[in-house]
């Protein structure tokens, strides 16, 4: 199980990035306010893992990722910057 401060630190480093909005969320994942948050999830599956980034279908205009190990966190992070930026 991931400690609450390593979802802390990655929440908090999400919300850094420009065009991502962390939203409250509970367990192991953390839910994310974004643009085109289909097309986001698909550049991010690409170029990392299937299933990193899904699209939950009962929140319009977000995608959730889960709280993983500080250095898989921190891929997905320089991920996300290289795709919104």
């Amino acid at each position: 199980m991931i400690s609450g401060d390593e979802k802390e630190r990655f929440y908090s480093r999400l919300a850094s990035i420009p065009g991502i909005q962390p939203m409250p969320s509970i367990g192991d994942w953390i839910l994310l306010e974004v643009a085109k948050p289909s097309d986001l999830a698909r550049k991010v599956n690409r170029r990392m893992a299937p299933g990193v980034m899904q699209v939950p279908r009962q929140v319009s205009g977000a995608v959730r990722v889960h709280v993983g190990e500080p250095k898989a966190n921190e891929a997905l992070l320089k991920t996300l910057r290289d795709l919104v930026a």
